[in-house]
């Protein structure tokens, strides 16, 4: 779709502001640096971001001699955001000022049988008010709420167009919330917002490209591709945990045979310590958490069963691994969502022994594979950075209708 005048200025103030929650206090001339927009636009975004008191001026950096450098920095009082993760077994909501700070958090659990979209909204709705009620803000500084559902989904419609692990089809998702959340709601899923967390806050920052690979119930990738995230024509990049590893493979549960998520998804572990041993202390069978924390304790404390399983799940992940590795040729390799984060650094040694048993030396020669560093949850977080940026383009909108009113009253024929 071609670009409006007015989507690039929107996509600049929003990159300015990206910069100033990174980098604050910083200057204009630092600003125009870290973008590549020129000094005049620079200052004209910033005064604009002034105006909406999403930034403030912090007066002036040292100079050495020549002109002082007037500094500025995130408002983080000017606005509330509301991130959503919404899981398979669970519905996690945070909400953050405007410099992405937690100021409150809530949780809800789902449980097997609860996959009706009337009964996943009713979750997110009551965590959602949970948070706004711990934060104790008013309801008119939630600039929005950005809401991460796993599958595919269509981001202008805000439709789950496809849920596989719960079967949902062309789900009208933020046409339900609405009736029960105030607030501006925007929709996508948890590989571009883990994504987009990394690349604002954790082991992508700074990075052109980088693949953040989320292990969870669900496994994909999100794509950061020439310092940007990486969408696709309809929004659907990342599906990686659904190519074929294995020829007539495992059953996923999408339907299709041998998908990388029916050998390293949260039940596909399970199904991997069920077959080592189906009688295993570690096997919690109707309850995934708690099935990977004793899989993650029994690797620490060396139970042979536990580090069977975690070494044959990773012979599969490091080969997925692998070809991301040689088809992008990222910088880094982030490990994200609760299964990494369960299993740690044992789980980051083997992937990267086997990651560099299968992929070309010299794309693996550039590649870090890491551990997601962020403290919070990543997806909430990038969940967040969605509302804060429908909040810009509802502004920007709205300054294209102030705009346009006079010229419309002047071609107006005479009443």
């Amino acid at each position: 779709m071609k670009r409006t005048s007015r989507d690039i200025r929107t996509a600049n103030r929003y990159e300015v502001l990206r910069q100033i929650i990174a980098a604050s206090p910083t200057s204009r001339q630092e600003l125009a640096a870290a973008t590549g927009l020129s000094l005049a636009t620079v200052a004209t975004l910033v005064g604009e971001l002034l105006d909406l008191r999403m930034i403030t001026e912090v007066g002036f950096e040292d100079s050495a001699g020549g002109r002082p450098r007037g500094l500025v920095a995130v408002n983080a009082s000017g606005g509330a955001l509301i991130g959503v993760d919404i899981a398979e077994t669970y519905v996690h909501v945070e909400l953050f000022d405007l410099g992405l700070n937690v100021l409150a958090r809530a949780e809800e659990d789902v449980r097997p049988g609860e996959s009706l979209p009337e009964q996943v909204v009713g979750h997110v709705a009551a965590a959602v008010g949970s948070v706004v009620t711990q934060a104790g803000i008013e309801g008119a500084r939630v600039l929005g709420v950005g809401v991460s559902v796993p599958g595919q989904v269509d981001r202008a419609t805000g439709t789950s167009e496809y849920a596989p692990n719960w079967d949902w089809h062309d789900v009208p998702l933020l046409e339900l919330l609405t009736e029960h959340i105030a607030y501006p709601l925007y929709l996508d899923n948890p590989l571009r917002a883990s994504a987009v967390a990394e690349l604002w806050f954790g082991a992508a920052r700074g990075s052109g490209d980088a693949v953040v690979v989320n292990l969870g119930t669900g496994v994909g990738a999100g794509l950061v591709l020439g310092g940007g995230l990486h969408r696709g024509v309809s929004n659907s990049a990342g599906e990686w945990g659904h190519t074929t590893i294995v020829l007539d493979g495992r059953l996923c549960r999408c339907g299709r045979h041998g998908c990388v998520e029916a050998y390293v998804g949260a039940s596909g572990i399970m199904l991997t310590l069920r077959e080592l041993s189906a009688d295993s202390a570690l096997l919690h069978p109707e309850d995934q958490t708690a099935t990977i924390d004793a899989l993650a304790r029994g690797v620490r404390g060396r139970d042979p069963v536990a580090l069977k399983a975690l070494r044959d799940t990773v012979r599969y992940l490091g080969a997925g691994i692998a070809d991301l590795v040689n088809l992008f040729n990222p910088e880094v390799v982030v490990l994200s969502s609760w299964v990494a984060a369960a299993l740690g650094d044992p789980l980051v040694t083997e992937v990267r022994a086997a990651v560099a048993r299968h992929a070309l030396p010299r794309p693996m020669a550039a590649t870090r594979i890491v551990l997601s560093p962020i403290p919070t949850d990543p997806v909430c977080l990038g969940a967040a950075t969605f509302a804060l940026e429908g909040a810009l383009q509802s502004v920007g909108q709205r300054q294209a209708k102030r705009t346009a009113a006079p010229a419309r009253s002047r071609t107006a024929p005479p009443s």
